[in-house]
């Protein structure tokens, strides 16, 4: 199968740049996955075509301040930010990274990605913020061109040794809160803003670890969730931490030589219990987002066709002949040209089906991607 059967022409003018005045405010095509039929509804629509007993289905992930603008040691240290030319040119030295994954065997390992990246050599020294509030090491290479960087304890805190590492998780994520920048997608082109902390995570964001938000949760309101709820219908929430996963480009001819990052996730024994019990007794189980997707569709591997609680590492790659073993419907927002997340939702509705339904969302003027509109799949 050729990557560049999924390939599609936008127009730039669709790609949302920022948010809604409404969180829920959304346009939301409605895709019947067999027929292939599909309607022009809103996303205020989405509670009412719910029926009592389904189980839809969160992924409850939170975007933390992941993009760092910095420099190389030896530069000249001077304020760093995406408005500076010298942050946007790299010139003098100047670096972004963006932290895609902490690493378990030390809880300042982080995977990265690093802007310019064939300059950044493994034992170079990188320094962050205004007054250099960040140190870091590179200390490897990886095989997606990502970088293992070592970020130093804080200045005045005790050595490692003698610290918790939750405790100096916490501190190094206080940082980021105070130096680093939201993780805009690239094809947003404009800095990010004080509204985007607020806007680009979901209203039940919970577990800090995403360098992406989960884009189809973005439309949620408590009001909506409510009218969720008041029919019948029933909630659980997942965690899967976007990273490299989900939005790492692919960079090969064929859709199968493609390979996925893995990404940590966590399924509470409450969530495992409700999505299990509705896949018994034969009930719709709803996922929001190609995240939500993936970890259920991992789990249910994993597990030996039932979803067993506990964590682990979602490298799992959806395409088309791919047989889905928990999820009825999904809810998502409208995905890049030739992105494994395009290829996740053909497989889940035919491609043929889901080329028509963009066709027309293009044709309607839908808004695209992170920002932009939604679609439900049934």
């Amino acid at each position: 199968m050729l990557v560049s059967d999924f390939n599609f022409h936008l127009p730039e003018e669709l790609i949302a740049q920022g948010p809604l005045a409404a969180r829920d405010g959304s346009r939301m095509l409605h895709l019947q996955r067999t027929s292939g039929q599909y309607t022009d509804r809103l996303f205020r629509d989405f509670p009412d075509l719910l029926r009592p007993g389904n189980l839809v289905v969160f992924n409850n992930t939170r975007v933390f301040p992941a993009r760092l603008y910095g420099r190389r040691e030896g530069a000249r240290s001077q304020p760093v930010s995406p408005r500076n030319p010298a942050a946007r040119d790299f010139l003098r030295g100047r670096i972004e990274i963006l932290l895609t994954r902490q690493l378990s065997a030390h809880p300042n390992d982080w995977e990265c990605l690093v802007r310019p990246g064939r300059k950044i050599g493994v034992g170079e020294r990188l320094f962050f913020g205004e007054h250099d509030e960040l140190q870091a090491e590179v200390l490897a290479r990886g095989e997606f061109g990502e970088r293992r960087i070592r970020f130093q304890p804080l200045a005045g805190k005790h050595d490692e040794d003698d610290r918790d590492k939750d405790d100096s998780a916490d501190d190094f994520f206080a940082v980021l809160g105070r130096i680093g920048h939201v993780p805009l997608p690239p094809y947003i082109a404009r800095p990010d803003s004080p509204r985007d902390l607020d806007r680009y995570q979901t209203v039940y964001a919970q577990q800090n670890g995403s360098v992406a938000a989960p884009t189809a949760g973005l439309h949620f309101t408590p009001e909506i969730l409510d009218r969720i709820r008041r029919r019948g219908v029933e909630t659980a929430e997942i965690t899967l931490h976007v990273g490299l996963g989900t939005f790492q480009p692919v960079r090969v001819g064929r859709v199968e030589d493609h390979k996925i990052h893995a990404e940590p996730y966590s399924i509470s024994i409450s969530a495992a219990s409700a999505i299990n019990q509705a896949l018994c007794t034969s009930r719709r189980v709803i996922a929001i987002g190609t995240t939500t997707v993936r970890t259920l569709e991992h789990a249910i591997r994993q597990g030996g066709g039932s979803i067993a609680e506990g964590s682990g590492a979602a490298d799992l790659f959806i395409y088309p002949g791919f047989e889905f073993k928990a999820v009825n419907a999904m809810l998502t927002n409208f995905h890049l040209p030739q992105s494994s997340l395009l290829m996740l939702v053909s497989a889940f509705a035919g491609r043929e089906n889901v080329l028509h339904a963009y066709e027309n969302a293009i044709r309607e003027r839908y808004r695209f991607y992170s920002y932009g509109d939604c679609m439900f799949i049934e």
